[in-house]
C-alpha cells in the first residue's frame, strides 16, 4: 500500500512487524552538568535534539524482523546506507536485530552513501569521517565495501579514507550533488555514480 502510494518502482518494506520507538541517549541537555546522559524518545525528538547522540537504539529490544526484509537483504546485489537523517532513517533500522545481522551478513555489496552536510540538530558539527565513526561505533559487526561522497563536500578526503578503512571500505569519491546548491543529491548523478561502483 506505502509503496503504491509513494508510486514506487519495487517493494517497500517494513523493518520490523510492530511498531517501533527510537531512543536515544543524549549528552548535553542537562543544564548543570552537561556530561550527564538524558533518555530522548521519538524519531522527532531525537533528529532534533540540541545533545550529542551518544547510543541510539529501539524499543522494543526484541522487535522481530519483517522476514520479507531480511529475505530481501539476504538476496540483494547490492544493500545502500544512506542518505538520509543519520541516526533515525540510517542507523534506527540496522537496530533492529534481525534487519543490523541481515545486514552484516549479506552477500551482495554494502555500499554507504555519505550525507552531503550536516543535518542541523541531528549531526550538527560531524564531519563525513564523523559519520562513519559513528556507524562503526553503533554497528561494530558491519562490513562496508564502499563509502560513495561528493569531493566538494569532502574538507579532508584522507581523513574520510581512514575512516573508511577501518570498515573495511574503499572511498569512491564523484559529483553526486544536485545543481541547485541545495544540500540534496541528483538522481541522476547518484544513479550514475553508483553504476561506477556497482560495475564488475
Amino acid at each position: 500500500w506505502v509503496g503504491a502510494l509513494l508510486g514506487a518502482h519495487g517493494r517497500v518494506l517494513p523493518v520490523a512487524t510492530v511498531p517501533l520507538e527510537v531512543v536515544a541517549d543524549v549528552r548535553g541537555l542537562h543544564p548543570e552538568d552537561p556530561s550527564i546522559l538524558e533518555r530522548v524518545i521519538g524519531q522527532v525528538s531525537v533528529a532534533t535534539t540540541r545533545g550529542e547522540v551518544v547510543r541510539l537504539h529501539i524499543e522494543p529490544r526484541e522487535a522481530p524482523a519483517c522476514p520479507e526484509a531480511v529475505k530481501a537483504i539476504g538476496e540483494a546485489d547490492a544493500v545502500l546506507l544512506g542518505p538520509g537523517s543519520w541516526f533515525t532513517s540510517v542507523l534506527a533500522p540496522l537496530q533492529v536485530r534481525g534487519i543490523g545481522q541481515a545486514v552484516a551478513r549479506a552477500p551482495g555489496r554494502v555500499i554507504v552513501v555519505l550525507n552531503l552536510e550536516a543535518q542541523p540538530g541531528e549531526t550538527d558539527g560531524f564531519s563525513p569521517q564523523r559519520h562513519l565513526e559513528v556507524l562503526s561505533r553503533q554497528m561494530p559487526s558491519l562490513r562496508v565495501d564502499t563509502v560513495l561522497a561528493d569531493p566538494e563536500h569532502v574538507p579532508d578526503v584522507d581523513a574520510l579514507a581512514t575512516a573508511a578503512r577501518a570498515l573495511g571500505a574503499r572511498l569512491a569519491l564523484a559529483p553526486v550533488a544536485a545543481r541547485d546548491g541545495t544540500p540534496r543529491h541528483d538522481v541522476d548523478l547518484l544513479a550514475s555514480a553508483l553504476g561506477g561502483v556497482l560495475a564488475p
